[in-house]
């Protein structure tokens, strides 16, 4: 253990050419600053910068998170997808609160956002579930998401069945795939910094729109 310990204290940190960063430019919307920060990681090569790890809690108030892809943010919030009847699905029904954190390594930035999360009209749910690609599709319709499997044939065989019957109906959509949204009340921005000056900038909701303040990293 104690050669792990000194190896983790050796991996390099915020390496590289990181981004500038002045909190006094930043916009008065915090879905505009996660734009322009988001398309700056494409720019920059970061890979699927939309990747964000998810955190519930579930009705006796034990976390959990995983990583999910983000479906699109405006002025609703921050939308994602998982299957209703999923682990991730009945934490939201028993406590629909939850947390996203986005972590692009190579720029040492990280984006938090916290708030409620409230499922979609159905129809925006299927429209989501159709807008899968095919294999997503046919293993979704399985409903089988963190139940135990018994071998990887088990799987391939109900994998294969399911992308047959999507050949036969196309238009087939799993009727607890659901799309949320989490309306924020809280998105936070941090920007590494070699020297440890780190920056870390806060929008909180108000009344009259968003109020940003600078927080100690």
């Amino acid at each position: 253990m104690g050669e792990l310990r000194q190896l983790l204290r050796e991996i390099e940190v915020f390496a590289g050419e990181l981004p500038d960063f002045d909190p006094v430019l930043t916009p008065d919307d915090p879905v505009e600053l996660f734009t322009q920060w988001l398309h700056h990681a494409l720019r920059s090569g970061v890979r699927e910068p939309h990747a964000t790890t998810l955190a519930t809690v579930d009705a006796e108030g034990r976390p959990a998170a995983r990583v999910l892809i983000l479906k699109d943010v405006g002025d609703r919030g921050w939308q994602f997808a998982s299957d209703a009847a999923s682990p991730k699905g009945r934490d939201l029904t028993a406590r629909p609160y939850a947390a996203l954190t986005f972590y692009w390594a190579a720029l040492a930035r990280q984006v938090r956002i916290r708030g409620p999360v409230a499922p979609e009209p159905p129809e925006a749910c299927t429209a989501d579930f159709l807008a899968r690609g095919t294999g997503a599709r046919a293993e979704s319709l399985l409903g089988r998401q963190s139940q135990p499997l018994a071998d990887l044939d088990e799987r391939d065989a109900a994998v294969a069945a399911s992308l047959a019957r999507l050949e036969r109906e196309p238009e087939l959509v799993s009727p607890t795939w659901t799309l949320y949204t989490l309306r924020p009340d809280s998105v936070e921005f941090w920007q590494g910094d070699r020297q440890r000056r780190h920056l870390r900038l806060a929008y909180r909701p108000t009344a009259d729109g968003w109020h940003k303040q600078l927080l100690w990293p």
